[in-house]
């Protein structure tokens, strides 16, 4: 592809990278409420839509390599700047930076809003503090039809370059709220006619006997706790259930973003074929790496 004239790409001022590099540091995410995307793929999805990209990073030697994005982020009027590659990096985490970066605003939501009237499958990351996890986590809620991902109070930062990167862009695809304490989330849940369920490695329920029972056909959220303790048991006495994912070889247990695609690809099936619709049978190659 051949980039049209028209498009307007300028040299990145020091005053610009300085913002945008300020923003790897969680308090001034916090602080300016901005956040950085990496790779083709995250942009990709940060382009979706004007109201995300702010602007729009290239390393001088990636710009032929990412002329088709660059054209997406011009034709939205994203402004377009370039740097060299040591300037990019500073603005990665990544061992092989990718030369692609976008300053986005923060997309979060309040927890009335992301839930609506009538959320059908709703996921908590309770209390999970690795950014890879919450963005796996993401990455499957989008996957499976969810209504909103909850990050509650005493989650990982939702906009940490770990999570974004985790998630494949797909936090840019449904409601995500942040910092909810657990209480109110549960009640607010409740209130819209959720059951809750909390996924829980020694619970006395097993996911199996709900599919049988019809129990996932009902609207659900899903607690998932912190990997290595999962949740403090007041928190887990919050759900109607503390649900087990059968183990049938000798792993001792499923890693969080295991045990978050079984839950969630469970509830969505059940629902689906309490309705009377079929899902989807796409696949892709894992884009974690784009």
């Amino acid at each position: 592809m051949i980039l049209d004239e028209s498009v307007r790409i300028t040299r990145a001022s020091p005053g610009e990278l300085r913002s945008a590099r300020r923003l790897v540091r969680r308090k001034d995410r916090a602080e300016h409420a901005r956040f950085l995307v990496e790779g083709p793929q995250a942009v990709r999805e940060a382009l979706s839509t004007a109201e995300y990209a702010e602007s729009l990073f290239v390393a001088g030697s990636s710009v032929g390599r990412h002329q088709p994005l660059i054209a997406v982020a011009a034709a939205l009027g994203v402004p377009i700047r370039t740097a060299s590659d040591s300037d990019l990096a500073s603005l990665s985490d990544t061992r092989t930076p990718q030369g692609l970066v976008a300053v986005c605003r923060r997309i979060d939501r309040t927890l009335d809003d992301a839930l609506g009237s009538s959320p059908t499958l709703v996921v908590c990351c309770a209390r999970v503090r690795d950014p890879g996890n919450a963005g796996t986590v993401i990455r499957c809620a989008d996957a499976f039809g969810a209504d909103a991902v909850i990050l509650s109070e005493g989650s990982v930062d939702a906009y940490n370059s770990k999570t974004v990167r985790s998630s494949a862009g797909s936090l840019f695809h449904l409601p995500l709220v942040l910092g909810v304490p657990l209480p109110h989330l549960v009640q607010t849940a409740r209130s819209r006619g959720l059951q809750v369920l909390v996924a829980d490695g020694g619970g006395p329920v097993d996911l199996i006997d709900l599919t049988t029972r019809g129990a996932l056909q009902r609207s659900t959220l899903w607690l998932l706790g912190n990997e290595a303790w999962g949740l403090p048991a007041e928190d887990a006495a919050l759900a109607d259930e503390r649900v087990r994912v059968p183990i049938y070889g000798a792993a001792e247990s499923l890693n969080l973003g295991a045990a978050a695609a079984i839950c969630l690809y469970a509830t969505a099936t059940a629902q689906r074929a309490g309705r009377g619709s079929t899902p989807q049978t796409q696949w892709h190659a894992p884009a974690g790496d784009s």
